[in-house]
């Protein structure tokens, strides 16, 4: 009997015993599996905190906060918006395409053959060089400059001036306006009618609306042959042919630029959606602006303040005459200017 109370209560004891290791143990393991949590889980905080997440760089086309040509900004803009097409002459046989040659023969009619006017005119002026130069690190920015009444007492001198490139257009004049419409200009575009003499170092930018005219081009920078067209012409026009370079003598910087008359029927047919028989001069130098260009600041287009349209420097009753013509469509032609700056895509000050 002695022997069986001994028996169990050893047992009783071995179980107590038992239980007090196992426990022991649990806890133990416990606390070094929590230990272990607690530890990589601030290994983990330290690694993100000292960790930047960097997102992939979407591509950019340039340097400047935005760019003109990125897509995805506005769909009104991408639908005609066409960044390979070709906005002036290079002397290529490719140059222009069948259907936008045949429209713009069809315009005004002259004498002579496409490929020959073309050949004298590139004896004449240098062609451009067929590639441009990457603009991914550059920010390009450009002023157009209209020649609106609206310019008067604007103070917008300054802030023209301080574009890297500013297009000015037809007989626009700097001199006694500096004030408002700055006294800088890099592009002249301008016709044989509308000629005027540019600055050394100016480009030169014709806008050929005939055969006609780039005949004009090339003997007003030779011969001075060609006085007439459909009115009197400046029959000699002082303009830089080319420019030596003044790090690569030997190179020269193009000083004269033709429109390419696809340019003309593309933004007739994208932009100013057939509206007039061809797109004016101030819509063709804004989307110009808009191929060679990063930035594009509008200065000058439009009615002044009085809904009078006149250029600035001369007090033209008749001035406005043109809208009504049915040769361009200005109003048009404003809904669009004022659908850009909507858009985003220029800036334009009135």
């Amino acid at each position: 009997m002695m022997l069986r109370r001994k028996l169990y209560l050893g047992a009783l004891l071995g179980a107590i015993l038992f239980l007090m290791i196992a426990a022991h143990t649990i806890q133990k393991t416990s606390f070094v599996f929590a230990t272990n949590i607690q530890s990589h889980n601030e290994v983990r905080k330290n690694l993100l905190k000292n960790h930047t997440i960097t997102e992939p760089k979407k591509h950019r086309s340039c340097s400047c906060a935005s760019c003109i040509v990125d897509s995805g900004v506005s769909q009104w803009f991408d639908q005609r918006y066409n960044s390979k097409q070709k906005t002036y002459l290079s002397g290529r046989d490719d140059d222009i395409d069948s259907l936008s040659l045949k429209w713009w023969l069809s315009l005004q009619a002259s004498d002579g053959t496409i490929k020959d006017i073309m050949q004298t005119m590139f004896k004449v002026i240098p062609p451009p060089p067929e590639d441009e130069t990457l603009r991914q690190n550059q920010c390009r920015k450009c002023a157009v400059v209209g020649n609106s009444g609206n310019l008067l007492n604007s103070k917008f001198g300054a802030l023209i001036d301080s574009h890297t490139t500013v297009f000015r257009m037809n007989k626009a004049v700097t001199v006694g306006f500096e004030e408002d419409v700055g006294n800088k200009t890099t592009h002249h575009f301008m016709y044989p009618e509308s000629a005027i003499d540019v600055r050394p170092g100016v480009h030169l930018v014709l806008l050929p609306f005939k055969l006609k005219d780039m005949q004009w081009l090339s003997s007003a920078l030779s011969t001075g042959e060609i006085k007439m067209t459909y009115m009197r012409v400046k029959n000699l026009v002082a303009a830089d042919k080319d420019k030596a370079s003044l790090i690569f003598p030997l190179l020269c910087v193009i000083q004269v630029m033709v429109v390419n008359p696809s340019f003309f029927k593309y933004i007739h047919d994208q932009w100013t959606e057939r509206h007039g028989r061809y797109p004016s001069t101030g819509m063709v130098a804004i989307i110009f602006a808009l191929h060679l260009c990063d930035e594009v600041s509008v200065f000058g287009y439009g009615a002044d303040k009085q809904g009078n349209w006149h250029h600035y420097w001369e007090n033209n009753r008749y001035a406005g005459a043109f809208r009504k013509t049915g040769v361009h469509n200005a109003d048009f032609e404003t809904e669009v200017i004022q659908k850009l700056s909507t858009e985003g895509k220029i800036k334009l000050y009135r």
